[in-house]
């Protein structure tokens, strides 16, 4: 560029923001937004997947998008104007499956997700009694064997034993939960007040591992970790459980909005739960949206079903039409549950932690009142059982179309079922972080095989017609869309190698599952997931390209505003 056009160059642009700045009284009231975005680079992610240059907004609705000079009319004497400066917009990131009040949780207790071995989470765990008082249970999650830098000593199944943990604290209970939720280690004090010894029988769905001469390791498998759970009775009032549970759901508001998720699908919560959230909305203490599936028994879901169903309350901002169950665990903790042994441990094939009739019986209650289904599977056999339920209730049902029923996970999948989740209209909501995490571990379980074939396979789902969705189970991995959209686009190993590269997705393919897909899976697509006119102003900035910048500079990416309802909700200090 010469001289000369660099000075018209730089001219045009501080006229263009003069413009912009500068309101004017010929801006009809009634025409005029709220707030403008300007002089950036916003994918609308419609159908055209079509970028503007800025975007208006009046209330909690996009009104208008455009080129700069075609939004400059919609700016009037009190309009909020932000000015882009080239920076992308996007449809606010939609957390396809996490666990809200988990996140608060997981805010309030040892953080053992930065341990890089047992070593150290015992000297954290020998810290923290120093601190506390005799008989105070000491919490902890977030630790992952696979992860550590060495393996403990002695071990059983590559998990340690809980001599060296029981003796720094004598005194306090202490349950350390596995990353993925789906187990647990405790130390001697919790399984005397637990009331397990060599002769505690497994429950049914769990195991308590158990070393050659029978004696309990310390960790608690799957169900196996509630008998421990069940004796710390935690705080002694309903005003003290209410006070933390608010706790937890400020905690947890701050910390999603911080990653630039304006919706939230909560996958599981109860009715006490849920009450909550309502009374956060009606307080006007619940800064972004929540999408709920309810956890409960089958009694509890027939008696109140019917009075808890509710979509858009308080303005958008909660909606309960889902129903969540887990048939099986997690590949991590050898939950997951397979049509074939685990290479690693050829005595397991896993666990089915509700007998099938059950959740049949839940998904009769579903359809009966207009709930969707959405069933945790990870392991291929739990896969076929929940895609076999979901077959044979469709069809007991031909009245109801468009059911939009999920799979929540599916991890692992037997080539034979790939093409049912296309036929049966099926969504897969899938965790793109998920995949690398494990992928170092994955054929340790699975063998290369089973792995190539059917281990996270966004491609082939999505070729059979597959709504395919993205998120994060949080508190399992952290809450960022940026480090799942990454590991989506990449499939990308710390050691440089890629997991099977051929399942990858394109950025825009990334991101829509991120936005738009999460809004349809939830039957939400004509309100949000897109930035439209009539639509939701639910939007995210963010300081890099990620739909251009190359590959490794995608992590790199921060939020800068996240907007939710033409509200600034979290902006970067």
């Amino acid at each position: 560029m010469n001289q000369y056009a660099a000075k018209v160059s730089v001219l045009f642009l501080v006229t263009i923001f003069l413009s912009f700045a500068c309101t004017t009284d010929s801006t009809e009231a009634s025409d005029a937004a709220d707030m403008v975005l300007f002089n950036g680079k916003i994918i609308t992610v419609d159908e055209s997947n079509r970028e503007v240059q800025a975007i208006a907004i009046k209330g909690d609705k996009i009104v208008a998008l455009g080129t700069d000079a075609e939004i400059k009319s919609r700016i009037g004497p009190v309009t909020k104007t932000i000015d882009l400066n080239g920076q992308l917009a996007i449809p606010g990131f939609n957390e396809g499956h996490g666990h809200f009040m988990g996140i608060g949780a997981s805010k309030m207790m040892l953080d053992l997700t930065k341990p890089k071995n047992w070593d150290e989470i015992v000297q954290m765990v020998a810290d923290a009694a120093k601190e506390a008082k005799p008989g105070e249970w000491i919490i902890g999650r977030g630790w992952h064997q696979d992860k550590w830098d060495k393996a403990p000593d002695p071990a059983v199944e590559g998990l340690p034993v809980l001599d060296g943990l029981s003796k720094v604290s004598a005194d306090n209970p202490v349950i350390l939960t596995h990353a993925s939720g789906h187990g647990s280690f405790v130390n001697a004090k919790a399984l005397e007040l637990a009331g397990i010894d060599s002769k505690t029988a497994d429950p049914p769905g769990g195991e308590i591992l158990r070393d050659k001469d029978g004696r309990p390791t310390g960790f608690l498998r799957e169900t196996a970790q509630r008998i421990v759970s069940s004796a710390n009775k935690g705080p002694s009032t309903d005003a003290e459980r209410l006070d933390i549970a608010r706790k937890q759901a400020e905690l947890a508001s701050r910390e999603v909005l911080s990653k630039g998720i304006t919706t939230f699908h909560d996958a599981g919560s109860g009715f006490e739960t849920i009450d909550l959230f309502k009374k956060l909305v009606d307080e006007g203490k619940l800064p972004l949206r929540l999408w709920v599936m309810i956890r409960a028994s089958n009694e509890e879901l027939a008696e109140k079903l019917k009075n808890y169903r509710v979509i858009g309350y308080g303005n958008n901002h909660l909606t309960v039409r889902a129903i969540k169950l887990s048939i099986d665990g997690a590949l991590g903790s050898r939950g997951a549950w397979l049509l074939e042994p685990y290479t690693d441990a050829p005595r397991s094939r896993g666990l089915n932690l509700i007998p099938v009739e059950s959740a049949e019986k839940t998904a009769g209650l579903a359809i009966q009142n207009d709930y969707q289904l959405c069933i945790h599977a990870i392991g291929d056999r739990a896969n076929k059982e929940v895609l076999d339920i979901f077959e044979e209730t469709f069809k007991a049902n031909p009245d109801k179309k468009v059911l939009r029923w999920r799979v929540e996970h599916a991890q692992h999948l037997n080539p034979a079922d790939i093409p049912r989740f296309g036929k049966l209209g099926v969504v897969a909501s899938m965790q793109g972080v998920h995949c690398t995490s494990d992928a170092s571990w994955v054929p340790d379980r699975l063998g290369d095989k089973r792995s190539e074939e059917g281990a996270y396979v966004w491609q082939k789902l999505m070729k059979s017609g597959a709504l395919v969705t993205n998120g994060t189970d949080a508190p399992v991995e952290d809450v960022s869309p940026i480090a799942s959209f990454y590991s989506t686009v990449s499939r990308k190993l710390k050691d440089g190698s890629v997991f099977y590269p051929e399942q990858r997705m394109s950025r825009v393919e990334a991101l829509r599952s991120y936005t738009i897909n999460v809004a349809k899976s939830g039957f939400e697509e004509e309100l949000k997931g897109s930035l439209e006119v009539g639509k939701l102003a639910d939007i995210t900035i963010l300081s890099k390209d990620i739909m251009a910048v190359k590959e490794d500079e995608i992590p790199t990416a921060e939020v800068l505003y996240t907007i939710v309802g033409g509200k600034i909700a979290y902006q970067k200090g």
